[in-house]
């Protein structure tokens, strides 16, 4: 029976965080949270379920990451978020591989519950993610805030049937006041890498990011909410990419 180390990062999760942990229960042989100190009752939480915890500094979800994993036991690693949940036929296919473990790297699909409604088009649905891996092949790579899992070259990976369940927004609020924090991530990432903006690249980017997730990804499919979730997520798009051309003129400035 291959054991499998469950890793989590938070900060704030006490509505969330619950949920995520009784979802591994029977899955996981160990739980490694690294927490960016919390000021509510996130680690209270934690604690009554057993898991290790650790207080480390937030440097980047990244980076963040990729330091829960080294803290991991075991070498097969389950990455989640605190406000995702295993679902029950994801839950089946994790336990096939405890029992019989094949691939270097497993991967499945991620379905968004938006403000109470579960999205199944907008860009949305199917997101894949390789979440389940043996850490001697792979880590965290990506730009921040979007991390993603890459593994070795050569590496075998296979699908898993199951959901797995992200309980991303409460409120139309929340998403906006997210995706503000997000753009100014997003855009000091980019600038970082020496990407270029102006006014023509980031109408022309937000135009085609609600046209293909509205029309040619079925969002209006979701109704009320697929409209909502396509036209902040243009809006995102414009904000970054103005943000960095912010970044870009003051730079100017200062030569």
């Amino acid at each position: 029976m291959q054991k499998i180390s469950v890793i989590i990062i938070t900060l704030n999760e006490e509505k969330n965080i619950a949920r995520c942990l009784n979802s591994v229960v029977g899955i996981a042989d160990e739980v490694v949270v690294v927490d960016s100190f919390s000021t509510d009752n996130t680690k209270n939480i934690c604690l009554k379920f057993g898991v290790v915890f650790l207080e480390h500094k937030f440097e980047g979800h990244i980076e963040q990451k990729n330091f829960a994993i080294s803290q991991a036991s075991n070498d097969l690693v389950l990455s989640l978020d605190a406000d995702e949940e295993i679902s029950p036929r994801l839950k089946d296919s994790i336990l096939a591989v405890k029992a019989q473990n094949t691939h270097d790297g497993y991967y499945f699909n991620r379905l968004t519950n938006y403000c109470g409604q579960f999205i199944k088009h907008s860009g949305w649905y199917p997101d894949q993610k390789l979440r389940l891996w043996n850490r001697k092949k792979g880590g965290f790579a990506g730009i921040n805030p979007h991390d993603k899992c890459e593994l070795s070259p050569g590496s075998t990976t296979k699908f898993l049937k199951g959901d797995l369940l992200h309980y991303s927004y409460n409120s139309i609020s929340e998403h906006v006041l997210q995706y503000n924090k997000f753009t100014d991530i997003g855009a000091r990432e980019a600038f970082k890498n020496g990407k270029n903006s102006n006014l023509f690249i980031a109408f022309y980017k937000s135009f085609w990011k609600f046209h293909r997730d509205y029309f040619f990804k079925l969002g209006f499919m979701d109704g009320y909410y697929g409209f909502i979730i396509c036209r902040l997520s243009a809006n995102a798009t414009f904000l970054k990419y103005i943000k960095l051309r912010e970044l870009i003129e003051n730079q100017k400035k200062l030569h």
